[in-house]
């Protein structure tokens, strides 16, 4: 007799390996399912749902499938409806809905309403608890990483009570929360949550009504939950609380990619899944379908130096499709211009991505797409960027100079100059019935120090020379000579702003500016951006390259990857360099973009930006130490220093003769020892690992005969 698998490998020429199929079958208690990368997981999901219909006929609204996003919820019923047409569909849903649905009931028994809060609403009283304990209004920045924070807050169970000082974003964060919590409380017919507050509410209600919580653990007979390891604490309580009765539990997860956790991702509960769920099965699904072997064979070994983690071991049967390339360029600008070009000899652009840490690194790239006419798709568009205080500065910086007589631009931008003038003498300048040039008119109204006049009248005359300029001499001439940028510091001290990333939105502009030759165009170079960006977040009808986050790319495949930027600060930030936890999930978000890639993948950074040095991301090192060939046993480690060159080597003339292109974890190539990395650069030597040997060379003579050329692995 034929049976489920024969039959499905017959149908649908689906056949599942021995790992897969016992995932299928073992249908009874708990079970983690540990997926690694391309491993199939989506497919072995659907094909265990229809084995639990078709097979053992179980009704498919006694089975829970509960996914993380809507998108994934259609996209798991999509797949099931394709595979198994004849079959009604189980019952697929985010985690969210489900405790929308638990919560409505519950406070329907007690005779409470609630109105969900989120959007504008949400946002709207959030700022309003700003403006109570600031006594000002909250930037865009602000809000947003308070929002995170209270999320945060909730998903881990922490009581508004406890939430502490030590972990708040900025100055005063617990204390607005608080203030937002108690008003969104306060209302004694109508409750306001959000969609944290229903995950609560929903685990309150079943673990405190008996009634309510079996009714729901009675509607199903088995639960599956996918993308496990970006589940918060609240969400794993809720799903513990709707299989305890019967306990047919199956968690598809990969903690290798658990990269949410400043929402609440718990990536621990994986690891203490058995404390749990003692009678639990675990399988491990490591063989890999998408990527090439050395993609493979070097992200499995990449991923292994983080320490909290189930030890899988993924392998490829798929054959070799080129080695895996890491180049470091001087700048962002030839980075951009490197990965310009290759798209425009790319056949099919829909197999290709260019993933990065922070969506500011979409932006450049943006800008030059669209001016290639390089059709692009993004998969999280960040058309914030072009509303951020920092661009709306800028833009009054130079609005103030086509007439300055506008004291309400003037009162705008003179808190950014480092005038260190009050906001109320700023607003009594604005209302004032005073005419004239602002700079001038200020000195005339306001009470002020001798070095603030100073100040006053030499920012005039850089605003004389302004209508002359082009628009990125302007923006240089804001930041330096303004003092703009050294307001973004103070600023970033203050509220708990990043200022390299500040400092990198003027970097960007900059960019944009730079093919511009009047504000007015640079104006509307910027509008014309957005609305490109608000377009690329359709799906595209053709072929378009992808720009996504390394958290939004997380689920996709293509058969070539550009991950760019890939500098210290970058990936790991700094914060990440501090907190081992946070390192870990950083290298995780880096392994996330790594196995994205099926065919090709490159590694890409750059070695100065805006006049300083940067230094590789840890994780290219420890890339490129894997790539490096291996020392063998009969090969000694020593390091010993060769001062002088023979004087019959000549000069190399594709040698590097500049001191700033040797730098620490650079690859090379010496034309005796072969390709080696720099492991350090002295004031009279440089140590570089070779694959026989460690070699300290003197560097006179390196630079002299130009002994050593840039290599690529």
């Amino acid at each position: 007799m034929e049976d489920f698998f024969e039959r499905k490998k017959r149908q649908l020429n689906i056949q599942l390996n021995d790992v897969q199929k016992q995932a299928v079958l073992t249908t009874e208690g708990p079970l983690l399912l540990l997926a690694c990368p391309g491993s199939g997981k989506t497919t072995t999901i659907i094909m265990r749902i229809g084995y639990l219909i078709e097979e053992l006929g179980v009704k498919p609204r006694r089975i829970k499938a509960i996914t993380f996003s809507k998108a994934s919820a259609k996209d798991m019923q999509k797949r099931f409806s394709t595979l198994f047409p004849e079959l009604p569909a189980a019952d697929f849903s985010t985690i969210h809905s489900l405790a929308f649905t638990i919560s409505k009931k519950w406070l329907a028994k007690q005779g409470r309403q609630f109105t969900l809060l989120e959007g504008f609403p949400k946002q709207n009283a959030l700022k309003a608890a700003c403006r109570q304990v600031l006594k000002e209004n909250a930037t865009e920045d602000q809000l947003n990483s308070l929002s995170t924070y209270i999320s945060l807050m909730k998903n881990q169970m922490i009581p508004a009570e406890n939430w502490s000082e030590k972990d708040e974003p900025f100055e005063k964060a617990s204390k607005i929360a608080r203030h937002y919590e108690t008003v969104k409380n306060g209302g004694a017919d109508n409750t306001l949550l959000d969609f944290d507050d229903l995950l609560l509410a929903a685990e309150q209600a079943m673990r405190t009504d008996e009634d309510l919580g079996a009714e729901f653990q009675s509607n199903y007979d088995y639960i599956l939950t996918d993308e496990s390891q970006d589940t918060s604490l609240v969400q794993h309580k809720i799903v513990e609380h709707l299989t305890a009765m019967h306990g047919n539990l199956c968690v598809v997860a990969d903690d290798d990619q658990s990269i949410y956790a400043w929402r609440g991702a718990d990536p621990d509960y994986l690891m203490d899944f058995k404390l749990v769920y003692p009678e639990a099965k675990l399988l491990y699904m490591e063989q890999n379908y998408r990527s090439s072997s050395e993609i493979v064979t070097t992200s499995a070994t990449f991923i292994k130096r983080n320490k909290k983690r189930w030890d899988k071991k993924m392998h490829t049967e798929n054959g070799s499709k080129g080695k895996i390339q890491l180049r470091r360029f001087t700048n962002p600008k030839q980075q951009l211009e490197y990965v310009t070009y290759e798209l425009l000899a790319e056949e099919n652009l829909s197999e290709v991505a260019i993933l990065f840490r922070n969506n500011a690194s979409s932006t450049p790239f943006v800008n030059e797409l669209h001016r290639r006419g390089i059709p692009f798709y993004m998969k999280d568009a960040d058309d914030k960027f072009f509303s951020h205080w920092v661009v709306q500065d800028i833009l009054n910086f130079m609005r103030l100079s086509f007439n300055l007589e506008r004291k309400d631009i003037f009162a705008k931008v003179a808190g950014k100059m480092q005038l260190f003038v009050s906001k109320s003498a700023l607003q009594q300048f604005e209302r004032s019935m005073i005419k004239g040039n602002v700079f001038d008119a200020f000195k005339e109204m306001a009470v002020l120090k001798d070095s603030q006049i100073r100040k006053l009248d030499a920012y005039k005359d850089v605003y004389k020379k302004i209508p002359d300029m082009r628009p990125a001499q302007i923006i240089r001439m804001i930041r330096y000579e303004l003092g703009y940028e050294e307001s973004l510091v103070s600023m970033s001290t203050k509220f708990g702003y990043r200022a390299d990333s500040l400092k990198g939105i003027l970097d960007t502009l900059e960019g944009i500016a730079e093919q511009t030759r009047t504000m007015i165009e640079f104006a509307e170079q910027l509008k014309t951006l957005e609305e490109a960006v608000q377009q690329a977040k359709r799906d595209p009808a053709g072929q378009a390259v992808t720009l996504s986050t390394f958290h939004s790319a997380k689920g996709l495949e293509f058969k070539r990857v550009f991950m760019i930027d890939l500098v210290k600060g970058t990936i790991p930030s700094e914060d990440d360099l501090t907190d081992p936890q946070l390192l870990e999930e950083a290298r995780r978000l880096f392994y996330v973009g790594m196995t994205r890639a099926k065919d090709r993948l490159e590694l890409l950074s750059f070695s100065m930006e805006d006049g300083k040095t940067k230094e590789d991301s840890k994780f290219v090192n420890e890339v490129r130490g894997i790539l490096l060939p291996k020392r063998t046993d009969s090969a000694k480690s020593t390091s010993s220093l060769v001062k002088t060159a023979p004087k019959s080597i000549e000069v190399n003339p594709n040698g590097i003769g500049d001191l700033q292109l040797l730098s620490k974890g650079a690859l090379i190539k010496h034309r005796v020892f072969g390709k080696g990395e720099i492991l350090e650069v002295g004031s009279e030597s440089i140590e570089i690992r070779f694959a026989a040997a460690t070699k300290r060379l003197a560097l006179q003579p390196v630079l002299e005969k130009r002994m050593l050329e840039a290599a690529e692995l």
